[in-house]
């Protein structure tokens, strides 16, 4: 495949989330060992009479709870810039609805009170995608490119991965085509193109991976790619599957270097999962920005059950897209709303600092659920609380078909139609739950009026007892409050 020159146009940052007037807050400074993270600047107020358009970029990605939730299991406060509270409400896919008709996505809002701040509000804005009927999704050129490299030679990197990739072979099709690219002490094809139905074929290439030796990075995703491109399916799924710990110490390893390197490979159809590994050097950072760059997806497999869930139970959304360039646009009502906070989709630092930076739309996969959360100072006339039927915002969804140039627009009226948090379905009281956490974890200064004890009550009235992530979550909460709250501080709160 002929790679093009960088351009100037490639070495733009993007950001997950637009308006012109956010200020900067104090950067958050916690790393644990070598690993990295992206700076982020959580998102401020913004009045809505000067700046009543904000855009967000959502994504299917669910890294940042998984890798929150290995911090917490190992005892050990998390890195503040690791929590991206956007995916840690893509984890949980709440109340998911099927689009009517031929509609690739729906939209419900919810206005409701907000519990760290009895002044103001939470607007919840819920957009859920269509399911592809499993028996029409077309064929997949699937490229693994898996970092074989001497960082990987530990439990929880490739013996976890290889464990992943065969619960993953095991679901593939025969009109599916399966190829191995490795990079480390050796950069090669371990698996050329094979048929899905050769299931011993491909589980054998996984089982004989072994690591060993640096990490030439750049060579590898260059040659993964070369492959994609040698054998794209038109009109099929075609999609290079990236696993590593991020440790790229061999050829590219600047990130601005690696976006603009899937940057310039994505026109071509190529889609890029990336699943990341490992603790100690782990590089969140480098495989994030490769994700966001490559029209695709990112996830963090701390165990065996996440990749489980990433690449059987969650296949079709891990895998299949039904819309790219996806962003929403949320145009406020300046008489409803005075001001808003887009709680999650923080920029990185970086990218606030360029002037050029702009607004990334992303991918979309089957069946997905996103809820983006707005906490709102309400319009003088909107203070009473009570559904009006006003108008508070217009939400615009902008996405392109996969493989299609056109543009299509939707848009959805979100209006007043408050209830207390107490009264509201579950689900919408669990996703606050899981935002306070979120804030909790990356010292958020909009939070200094609750505790953790209140969202462990609102996490323990809206959990569902009977579904695994909500128990998991709450157990984490639990583990959470020992080590942000040592014994001692709680001994003196408790005499007062």
């Amino acid at each position: 495949m002929k790679m093009l020159p960088y351009t100037a146009s490639l070495q733009k940052h993007y950001l997950l989330s637009l308006t012109t007037s956010l200020q900067v807050l104090s950067g958050r400074k916690l790393s644990v060992a070598d690993e990295t993270y992206s700076a982020l600047v959580e998102n401020d107020f913004v009045k809505t009479d000067g700046n009543p358009v904000t855009g967000i970029t959502p994504n299917v990605n669910g890294a940042s709870y998984s890798n929150i939730r290995r911090f917490i299991n190992m005892n050990s406060q998390v890195p503040e810039d690791a929590v991206r509270i956007e995916e840690m409400l893509n984890y949980f896919n709440f109340n998911y609805i099927e689009p009517g008709g031929d509609s690739i996505f729906t939209v419900r809002s919810q206005l409701s009170s907000c519990p760290w701040n009895e002044e103001n509000q939470l607007l919840f804005v819920q957009v859920t995608s269509k399911k592809l009927n499993l028996n029409n999704i077309p064929p997949s050129n699937l490229v693994f490119l898996i970092d074989v490299s001497g960082s990987m030679d530990m439990p929880n990197r490739l013996p976890l991965l290889k464990s992943a990739f065969r619960k993953l072979v095991e679901n593939l099709r025969p009109v599916d085509t399966v190829s191995i690219v490795v990079y480390g002490g050796v950069t090669g094809v371990m698996l050329p193109p094979t048929s899905g139905d050769k299931k011993e074929r491909i589980l054998q290439a996984i089982e004989d991976l072994a690591a060993g030796g640096f990490t030439p990075g750049e060579a590898g995703i260059r040659q993964a790619y070369r492959l994609a491109h040698n054998t794209f399916i038109k009109d099929g799924n075609n999609r290079v599957i990236l696993a590593t710990d991020g440790d790229f110490n061999v050829g590219v390893s600047v990130e601005s270097e690696l976006e603009s390197l899937i940057l310039t490979m994505k026109r071509g159809g190529i889609y890029l999962t990336c699943l990341g590994v490992g603790m100690g050097n782990y590089k969140d950072s480098k495989i994030e920005a490769l994700a966001k760059k490559g029209n695709g997806n990112f996830a963090y497999l701390d165990d065996e059950r996440e990749g489980e869930k990433v690449l059987v139970k969650e296949l079709t959304q891990t895998l299949y897209a039904v819309a790219d360039d996806v962003s929403l646009n949320v145009h406020f009502n300046h008489e409803a709303v005075q001001s808003y906070r887009l709680i999650g989709f923080d920029n990185k630092r970086t990218a606030l600092e360029d002037t050029s930076s702009t607004l990334e739309g992303g991918e979309i996969g089957s069946g997905h659920s996103m809820i983006a959360v707005f906490e709102l100072v309400p319009g003088k006339d909107q203070v009473k609380k009570q559904p009006t039927g006003i108008e508070l915002a217009t939400v615009t969804i902008n996405y392109r078909l996969p493989g299609k140039k056109d543009l299509i627009k939707q848009d959805y009226n979100c209006l007043n139609n408050y209830k207390p948090l107490d009264s509201l379905n579950h689900y919408f009281k669990f996703a606050t739950s899981v935002c306070m956490f979120g804030g909790f974890l990356h010292s958020s200064p909009y939070l200094q009026k609750a505790t953790w004890d209140d969202v462990l009550r609102l996490t323990k009235e809206s959990m569902d007892t009977a579904n695994p992530l909500h128990t998991e979550f709450f157990d984490m909460l639990v583990k959470a409050k020992k080590i942000y709250e040592p014994s001692k501080k709680r001994k003196r709160r408790s005499r007062r």
